[in-house]
């Protein structure tokens, strides 16, 4: 029974380990077990039990190196290995690296003053603060200002490098640390400034192709600058594969694709940004990079997309998720799966291995609990609902329940859109949605009672995801959603309408 339980083991192995090029090469990829390594393949399962049961349908990927190999990953069902996911403050690592790049190559310094970039887009009046800021600055969110420049920058015209220019800097450059996604889109600017092309253009041939990192995209301002601070999509092994670089300090397969002296710095504490000791954001920061606990660093984003590094580990960590509580991620992490690092490899544990196998490959997010099925589904599929005027435009919605084939349409002044439901899985489709824009989603639904239909559209290229309850009275329809996180409220769309 036992070769057969290890039988078992290695097949699951090979089908997780067969696909991750930008960290195993496949015609190279060793089959490894988790303890070979030194990690405890009861630390991953209890880390993945305890972020299931804690932090319900948060988690959408994990994958984690040792050693340089990869020696667990999983993808939370719709999540998957090839989907990108928007990443937000994740994006400034990437941003960073850039910049350590150019100066490598001479085209700039980081005691460069910014405003000598842009002679064409500087105020009236130059105040001394101004003058005196630097890259540096920029990198270490010492620019000055007392808040964060964001709104101000992005609000002030199709100029955003000119509207960052304009703000009052209340504080010395260096001596004031604010968290600031302008000083990284300011970042971006300088790359496209010094080398004609955009941050994506210039990290294509430097970094992204080398580390194996396929069709990235980076959103742009309106005057084709990408964003720098946000707005990057690529894949959770793409998120590895930038830790692992970090971890070799600029070395990727014997070539130094960022210098060793840049990582050193970028990595280390370049300023105080708190003094709690508990919280992973007031450990100090670096050159976009956040120092951890534990003499570990990170970038990560919001909601919850983290590239940790562990160097006296010799390992790196990428998760992705969608989380209002990032730190609660983190500390599941240093609670788990930091203890369960040795320095020598352990004795193999049959058993756990294989129970962790089968775990990583069996995850996925909930669906609806409820039935399949209502009384009043024939009396309301294939009508049209009118709805009341709302801000997204929903002109109409119809429902096809009582078929195998479940779906949703609304319908706006421009198109209509038909969803398809799944029943105890999800249905991927890819739509353009009202106020959403194009977006690849997996939706679920069931009754939840008689008169009551309740359904979970998850963004999986996004931490998002939504819920809406249809609430069915007589002819009369009510509509309530919510968002999983949000930057504010999570309330989404309330809206009624009358059956035609």
């Amino acid at each position: 029974m036992k070769n057969v339980s290890n039988f078992l083991a290695f097949i699951i192995v090979i089908i997780l380990f067969s696909c991750s090029p930008s960290i195993i090469d496949d015609d190279k990829a060793v089959i490894i077990t988790t303890e070979s390594q030194g990690v405890s393949s009861k630390a991953v399962l209890q880390f993945i039990e305890a972020a299931e049961t804690q932090r319900k349908d948060e988690l959408h990927s994990i994958m984690i190196l040792r050693h340089d190999k990869l020696i667990a990953q999983g993808w939370w069902n719709p999540y998957n290995p090839e989907s990108p996911h928007q990443l937000f403050s994740l994006s400034k690592s990437f941003a960073s690296s850039a910049i350590g790049i150019a100066q490598d190559e001479g085209l700039l310094n980081i005691d460069d003053k910014v405003i000598s970039f842009f002679p064409d887009d500087l105020p009236d009046s130059i105040s001394t603060n101004l003058n005196s800021m630097r890259i540096r600055d920029l990198l270490k969110m010492n620019t000055g200002h007392n808040n964060d420049a964001t709104g101000r920058m992005t609000t002030s015209g199709e100029n955003w490098v000119k509207g960052f220019l304009a703000l009052q800097v209340e504080h010395k450059p260096g001596t004031h640390f604010v968290y600031n996604s302008a000083a990284t889109y300011m970042l971006s600017a300088i790359i496209q400034k010094v080398t004609g092309e955009t941050l994506t253009q210039y990290l294509t041939p430097r970094l992204f192709e080398p580390l194996g990192i396929s069709n990235p995209k980076w959103d742009s301002d309106p005057a084709g600058i990408n964003i720098g601070g946000w707005g990057l999509n690529v894949r959770t092994k793409d998120i590895a594969s930038l830790g692992q670089l970090y971890l070799h300090k600029g070395n990727w397969e014997g070539k130094q694709l960022i210098s060793e002296e840049w990582v050193d710095e970028a990595t280390s504490f370049q300023t105080s940004n708190g003094s709690n000791p508990e919280s992973d954001w007031e450990q100090g920061y670096g050159y976009q990079f956040w120092q951890c606990r534990h003499n570990i660093y990170r970038g990560d984003g919001a909601f919850g997309q983290y590239c940790i590094v562990l160097p006296q580990q010799d390992a790196v960590i990428a998760i992705t998720s969608g989380s209002n509580d990032m730190q609660a991620i983190l500390n599941l992490v240093w609670d788990y799966l930091l203890p369960g690092f040795e320095s020598m490899p352990l004795a193999e544990d049959d058993q756990a291995f294989q129970a962790l196998q089968e775990k990583l490959s069996s995850l996925t997010l909930s669906t609806i609990h409820g039935e399949a099925s209502s009384s009043i589904e024939t009396e309301i599929s294939n009508k049209k609902y009118i709805m009341e005027t709302n801000e997204a435009g929903i002109e109409s919605i119809a429902f096809e329940l009582d078929s195998e084939d479940k779906s949703i349409t609304i319908g706006t002044q421009a198109e209509s859109i038909k969803i398809p439901i799944g029943y105890e899985i999800t249905k991927k489709s890819s739509l353009t949605l009202p106020q959403l824009g194009e977006q690849v989603v997996a939706t679920t639904g069931a009754w939840r009672s008689n008169n009551n239909y309740e359904l979970k559209m998850y963004l999986y290229e996004t931490p998002f995801y939504l819920t809406f309850e249809f609430l069915f009275e007589d002819k009369i329809l009510n509509v309530n959603s919510s968002r999983n996180i949000s930057f504010g409220p999570t309330g989404y769309l309330q809206m009624k309408g009358v059956r035609n």
